[in-house]
Formats: C-alpha cells, sequence, structure tokens
C-alpha cells in the first residue's frame, strides 16, 4: 500500500496555551502528536491581547506548531479566560484559512473561533471534526444573569451547537457517557467517544510505602470543581494529612478564607499553576487524588494521576465512573456528600501496603487503555474520512 501523504491540519481552539485546562491540554497534545506524524498542523486561538499577530512558531509540547493568534478580549470575571468578538469570527476565520489552505479542519469547540470556522470551511468544501469539551451549564458562574436569564442562555447556547455540529464530518467528545449527553441534549446522532489520551511515559509511578499522607488535586481552582468539599472533608481528618491544591482559578480567594475558617492553613498548600515537571513531582510524590466535581465530561487530570500511580477518589458525576471502578483503582462517592467523600478518603489513607499498591497498580493497568497513541491513530483516520482503528 502506497504511503498516505502528510496533511495539513488546522485546529480550531478557543483556549490554547498559556491557558491551562483540560480543553486546552488536549489540544496541545494533539497538535504537538500530529507534528511529530510528520504532519503540517496550524493552530487558531486567542491571542493574549486584542491585536492579530501574524503566524508565528511557538514551541508547544516539545513541537513548533504555526499559531494565528486572533485579537481577543477578558471574559469579565474569569482570571484567564479570553475570546474574540463573536460576529468577528467569520471575519478571521476567511483570513486564516486563506493562509493555511487546510485538508482538514479540527474544531474544539463550537463557542466562537470554532463557529466561525465551521461555516467558512463548509463554503470551501473542507471537511470539518468537531470536539466538543464543553457544558454551556459551566459558564453559569461567569454570566451574572439571574435564574430565568440562565435557563435562556443555556438553550441558546446549546441551539448554536447543534447547528455548528450539523456542519461537521464527525462529532466527538472524550467519552461515551460525554457522548450520551451530547445526543440527548441536543437530538445529535453518531457523536463518537474519543479519549483525550495520555503519554504515559511522562508520569513517574512510586509504587514504594508512603511515609505521608497527601491528598492532590490538580486542576482549576473554579466553582464547579467543588474544592470546597475537599477541604471541608479534609478538615475531618488527622492533622498530619496534607492537602495539595495545583492550578489557579476565581475561586482561590474564596477557598483561601475557607481554610483559614476551617483551622486547616499549615495543612493546605495553594501552588498555583505550576511547570509540567512540578506538576508531575506533585503527582509522584501523592498519597491519592481527590476531586469532587461535578462537570467532567473526562477528566485529564485524573488520567494523570493514574498514569503517576495513585488511587483516586471521586464523585460518580458525569465521566469521572469511565476512569475510577469502586473498590479496584480507588472509590466512588455521591456528588456534594461531604461524610461520603470524607470515607472514601479514609479508606485509601488506612488500607494496608497490599491493599494500597493494588489500587495503584490497577490505576496504572485502567490509563493503559487511553494511550495517546489510539487517539491519534482514530483522529487521524477521521481526517482522511477513513475507518475507525478497531
Amino acid at each position: 500500500m502506497a504511503e498516505q501523504r502528510p496533511l495539513r491540519i488546522l485546529l480550531g481552539c478557543d483556549t490554547f496555551a498559556p491557558d491551562i485546562n483540560g480543553a486546552a491540554r488536549f489540544a496541545e497534545r494533539l497538535a504537538s502528536g500530529l507534528v511529530q506524524r510528520g504532519h503540517s498542523v496550524h493552530v487558531s486561538a486567542p491571542n493574549t491581547r486584542y491585536r492579530l499577530e501574524d503566524p508565528r512558531f511557538e514551541h508547544i509540547e516539545g513541537e513548533d506548531l504555526v499559531m494565528h493568534r486572533l485579537p481577543s478580549v477578558k471574559a469579565p470575571g474569569h482570571d484567564w479566560l479570553r475570546f474574540v468578538w463573536p460576529w468577528r469570527s467569520k471575519h478571521y476565520a476567511r483570513k486564516v484559512l486563506d493562509s493555511v489552505r487546510p485538508d482538514v479542519v479540527h474544531i474544539q469547540s463550537h463557542i466562537v473561533i470554532g463557529r466561525g470556522l465551521t461555516r467558512e470551511a463548509r463554503k470551501r468544501g473542507i471537511p470539518v471534526i468537531a470536539t466538543n469539551h464543553t457544558m454551556a451549564e459551566n459558564i453559569l458562574d461567569f454570566t451574572r444573569l439571574p435564574e430565568w436569564g440562565n435557563k435562556i442562555f443555556v438553550k441558546l447556547a446549546w441551539a448554536d451547537a447543534r447547528r455548528t455540529f450539523e456542519m461537521s464530518a464527525a462529532v466527538t467528545t472524550p467519552t461515551r457517557k460525554a457522548a450520551d449527553f451530547l445526543e440527548e441534549t441536543i437530538g445529535l446522532a453518531g457523536v463518537l467517544p474519543i479519549s483525550c489520551g495520555i503519554d504515559m511515559a511522562q508520569y513517574t509511578a512510586d509504587l514504594t510505602p508512603r511515609t505521608e499522607k497527601r491528598i492532590v488535586f490538580v486542576g482549576r481552582l473554579t466553582s464547579e470543581k467543588r474544592i470546597d468539599d475537599l477541604l471541608r472533608a479534609a478538615a475531618r481528618l488527622d492533622d498530619d494529612v496534607i492537602v495539595e491544591l495545583v492550578g489557579g482559578g476565581d475561586q482561590l480567594g474564596a477557598l483561601e478564607s475557607l481554610v483559614d475558617e476551617l483551622g486547616i492553613r499549615d495543612r493546605v498548600i495553594f501552588h498555583g499553576r505550576v511547570s509540567d515537571e512540578e506538576l508531575r513531582a506533585a503527582l509522584t510524590r501523592a498519597t491519592m487524588f481527590a476531586i469532587a466535581s461535578i462537570a467532567e465530561l473526562q477528566s485529564i487530570a485524573t488520567m494523570e494521576a493514574m498514569a503517576s500511580g495513585l488511587p483516586i477518589v471521586a464523585a460518580n458525576a458525569v465521566a469521572l465512573p469511565h476512569l475510577v471502578e469502586h473498590g479496584k483503582n480507588g472509590y466512588l462517592f455521591e456528588p456534594e456528600n461531604v461524610d461520603e467523600l470524607e470515607a472514601r478518603i479514609r479508606d485509601v489513607l488506612s488500607a494496608d501496603q497490599d491493599a494500597y499498591q493494588a489500587m495503584q497498580r490497577a490505576s496504572l493497568e485502567m490509563v493503559s487503555a487511553h494511550d495517546i497513541t489510539r487517539t491519534l491513530d482514530t483522529f487521524e483516520s477521521l481526517y482522511r474520512g477513513g475507518a475507525l482503528p478497531a
């Protein structure tokens, strides 16, 4: 069989480096993995200021990507999120498409940049693959609308998502649960579950006995993550239990106040945003990973913890049950139930060495199914209009 030629791929991302969140991290790893396979990858993403930049190379995840940075403004009430004016999205899409002339467009959201690219690419006969990482409900903390206004906002947002996705050759989302949710919410059929994937070689598991009790959480400090539940549970634990929070977000001030109110300031470490090396080190030295979030469509952070050989305690919500088998690699608890969260954390911390190591090995075994190689194979096939890998 003749070798297939490399593709020119345009990724449309409403969030990308230097942003730190699951959707951005996935897009960065996807882009770098495609470059490693010989493809030409361009990324259209918000600029860090209101200015249209000439296309330039940026070093992302160890590879050089051609970035098309679009003028953006800071989202009100959000510590880092920026967005392109919606009424300019198609204008910028035309400019980027004229410059890149891609074989395929892969949008990472339907919100602004992805919305414009989809409509303009369709006019030119360029196939579009759409991946959904978001739930419209997650944005409600920043709308500042009354309850009735939020309901209208969510309805309009999902209606617009459907219009965009119906123009795409294929729609994907990270898990079967997330695919079912999307199909039921907007009445779309055939959504494909494709894991975000993870390069396990980047993480180090320490299977030796722990001398400290460290609970780690990695992610944005936002309300849907329900980090306050984790802190309230931790306040009931022994004084030798340390909580490490890795990441920044709009809830930092409120969480610091809660820590003082609970009297556990000496047992909680706010790391803020850290380098990849510091992130991996925090995971390797931890005893367990805890996540109380109620809005995860997959959770790359949880997969990173599993690849670091950690037992997981997670809310039994949305897609987290896909990563945690209760009693095998950790435990699930009823969302927003602090009593049960505390009990499940105690189950991990009090486990004997054999039981604890069994949970570690189970995490490593289970996350291997999410190897980034399979993710790249699948998207390459979609880009070429072929069948999905078995």
